[in-house]
């Protein structure tokens, strides 16, 4: 709950302006508790099934299939299943644009302003492991928490980068079939979520954030290829922010056109007042916390004129001494096939690259780029040591089906807790289908992470940065 006393004058009287008769129920809102939300991951898991076994007080969220309300007493992210990847904890308006923008298995997709990963898994996760997906955030430490997320999240074909709008456009000029810009803003739509954010707005801000928004904009349209789509999101009531921004890129970028989005619960079409009055900003819209149980945001979907040429799928380049040496490969294969023998082996040698004495399976369909920083590229495999491979924790998050060496445990079992610590657990030898080496610990049949069996003790392989 935040007073709305404590709010800005100034905001306060363009927010009366802009809602009328809708201004009293608007300030009432701050009065009450807001609610929380999780977003399913659809690769690992049904809303129904997570639904039948999470035991705490969920509650569909009307504008996405994949989302839930949960209680104020539950603690989704002490739970064993949130370290397994099957959901996301996410603010519930932030679940919608995501979903409104049209991502389809063999996409190349960017999520530009990505951290800490709520849109970018979303995104990743209906791509369904073919495509590409680059998830890029300027600020490096936020591009840590982005990669962790989507590594928990188990999606393989990512390009996680850390890099400024300018030097990426530079690197994929007109190469993406959906783009997701989820700006950097003012972020008055979330001083419900934030109180201390209150103490850095001002107007001044406002237009500051709109010629970085609009500076962003024309960066990702510029990668956007013909016949593309981009989802342009905030956060923010401001008009300049969000009509504000739309209408400059139609103004100044005529290639560019808006698709109506279709009414979700809680929401409003925008009003072309509040940007430059052109009837398309109708189709844009907007969430209302005293519409729906969740923040402020706003969604524009911009479409690029043009259609795509038809392109034969462009294979990943490398320097030779990337390539992995048939040795390293041998002993990759001789350590993965028993463990995984149903998922990807033999490897596509050709995507397998070797750095550092770490294998990385690369995305499909992404071209040299030279000189970018990034995270990671790809699936991490493991890591190569004298005369063997250590499979790794990005790697058993991947795993969706059965078919590999594997510790079943209950996620009420203590042990779990001991796991998720760092501890060795003991472990009867029906627990286990191996009865030594490595294998994968599963909650309730979900994989958490790698151990190795010895002698009845699980050797405990869960990374110490993951605890």
């Amino acid at each position: 709950m935040h007073p709305t006393h404590l709010l800005p004058a100034d905001l306060l009287t363009r927010m009366e302006a802009m809602l009328g008769s809708d201004y009293p129920a608007f300030l009432a809102s701050y009065e009450k508790p807001r609610r929380n939300g999780l977003r399913v991951n659809p690769l690992k898991i049904s809303p129904d099934d997570l639904q039948r076994i999470l035991p705490f007080s969920l509650e569909k969220v009307p504008w996405t299939e994949n989302g839930f309300f949960y209680g104020q007493e539950d603690h989704p992210a002490q739970h064993p299943f949130y370290r397994c990847g099957l959901y996301y904890l996410q603010e519930p308006s932030a679940m919608a644009p995501a979903p409104l923008l049209p991502v389809h298995p063999g996409d190349r997709v960017l999520d530009l302003c990505a951290a800490p990963g709520g849109k970018a898994t979303g995104l990743g996760a209906r791509l369904q492991g073919r495509g590409l997906l680059v998830a890029n955030d300027a600020s490096n430490t936020r591009s840590k928490a982005l990669l962790r997320n989507l590594e928990l999240f188990g999606i393989p074909n990512c390009f996680v980068t850390n890099e400024t709008p300018e030097r990426l456009s530079a690197a994929f000029p007109g190469f993406f079939d959906k783009i997701l810009v989820d700006a950097p803003c003012s972020g008055e739509g979330m001083f419900r979520k934030e109180p201390a954010a209150v103490k850095t707005w001002s107007l001044e801000k406002t237009d500051l954030c709109a010629r970085i928004q609009r500076e962003i904009l024309e960066k990702a349209i510029h990668m956007l290829a013909p016949g593309g789509l981009l989802m342009y999101s905030t956060c923010t009531f401001s008009p300049l922010e969000n009509e504000g921004s739309v209408s400059y890129i139609l103004e100044h970028l005529p290639e560019m056109d808006l698709v109506r989005l279709p009414a979700i619960h809680g929401s409003s079409p925008s009003d072309p007042a509040w940007g430059n009055g052109d009837p398309r900003l109708e189709r844009c819209l907007r969430l209302w916390p005293h519409r729906c149980q969740g923040e402020g945001h706003f969604l524009a979907l911009f479409s690029k004129n043009g259609s795509r040429e038809k392109e034969r799928p462009q294979k990943n380049k490398r320097t030779k001494s990337s390539k992995a040496p048939r040795a390293e490969q041998k002993l990759i294969e001789e350590s993965l096939t028993p463990l995984i023998p149903a998922m990807i082996m033999p490897f596509d040698w050709e995507r397998v690259e070797i750095r550092a004495g770490k294998a990385y399976l690369l995305p499909e369909g992404l071209p040299q780029v030279k000189g970018l920083r990034f995270l990671r590229n790809g699936l991490f495999l493991g890591e190569l040591k004298k005369n063997r491979f250590e499979p790794s924790q990005p790697l058993a998050l991947t795993l969706t089906d059965t078919a590999y060496a594997r510790l079943d445990l209950p996620c009420q079992d203590t042990r779990v807790g001991d796991y998720l610590h760092g501890e060795t657990i003991p472990v009867s030898p029906a627990e286990c289908t191996v009865s030594s080496g490595w294998a994968v610990l599963c909650v309730d049949g979900f994989p958490l992470g790698w151990g190795k069996l010895v002698n009845g003790i699980f050797k405990n392989k869960y990374p110490a940065g993951w605890r």
